[in-house]
């Protein structure tokens, strides 16, 4: 996976997935060879220090994890000028990992910055085989795979969200692109309410919750149809929706 660097060579962006549930063992989800990769690195790029640190131990991280250097990259990183200080140390030689909180950084999590000022200096990025809960929706879900659409997060008032509905079903079915998005454990039981009032009986609706979890869901049903089935708990529960 990683390749001998000469002298005088930047280093390596490697794009690190780790598990989307918090009980799941690391090594159930990710493949033998990124530990090779993990292990040869001392510098870390992540979106929050305390879920990097323990997924590292919980990965078997075979050295102290107060040696390593932590630098965060999340919502909150505005300036340029803290990417590249980030950026810094790889430009000058040294390999650096980037660890979201959960699933592959740069998908719907923080990373994309640091990506992004690495390709204009020419600097090597290496994204790391690991679960995407967006993929993995699509492919257990029936729906199109040939062509879907991922779109975030939906607006949180009800009337503006009202509309984001009924404009990603007229893509879904008009246009037969499975439209994908996510919400926030403490939001996602609202925001299913409102899909089975706004939706067309007809339309299509993926569930997926805890994915790769023990309490893993995943169902594909009519509107119609999940209006009279028995829901799973979900207010804190992270969930994606599709709608085909």
């Amino acid at each position: 996976m990683s390749q001998e660097r000469k002298p005088g060579q930047p280093g390596t962006l490697y794009l690190i997935p780790c598990p989307i549930a918090e009980d799941t063992p690391v090594w159930d989800v990710l493949p033998a060879a990124n530990r090779a990769v993990i292990d040869s690195l001392d510098y870390f790029i992540v979106e929050n220090v305390r879920s990097a640190r323990r997924f590292l131990s919980k990965a078997g991280f075979g050295r102290p994890i107060d040696s390593l250097e932590f630098r965060e990259l999340n919502e909150h990183t505005t300036d340029a000028r803290a990417v590249d200080e980030m950026v810094r140390p790889i430009l000058a030689g040294r390999s650096a990992g980037v660890i979201s909180e959960a699933g592959v950084p740069g998908v719907a999590d923080p990373g994309a910055l640091a990506v992004a000022r690495c390709h204009r200096l020419g600097i090597r990025v290496v994204p790391l085989i690991g679960p995407s809960s967006i993929i993995l929706a699509v492919m257990a879900s029936g729906l199109n795979g040939q062509s879907f659409a991922f779109n975030g997060y939906l607006p949180v008032k009800p009337p503006e969200r009202a509309r984001a509905i009924r404009t990603l079903e007229r893509r879904a079915t008009g246009e037969r692109q499975s439209q994908v998005f996510i919400e926030a454990p403490y939001r996602n039981a609202k925001l299913l309410g409102q899909l089975l009032e706004v939706c067309a009986p007809d339309t299509r609706l993926t569930l997926a919750v805890d994915i790769t979890s023990p309490q893993e869901y995943i169902r594909t049903l009519t509107v119609r149809e999940w209006r009279s089935a028995l829901l799973p708990e979900m207010d804190k529960r992270p969930a994606i929706f599709i709608l085909g």
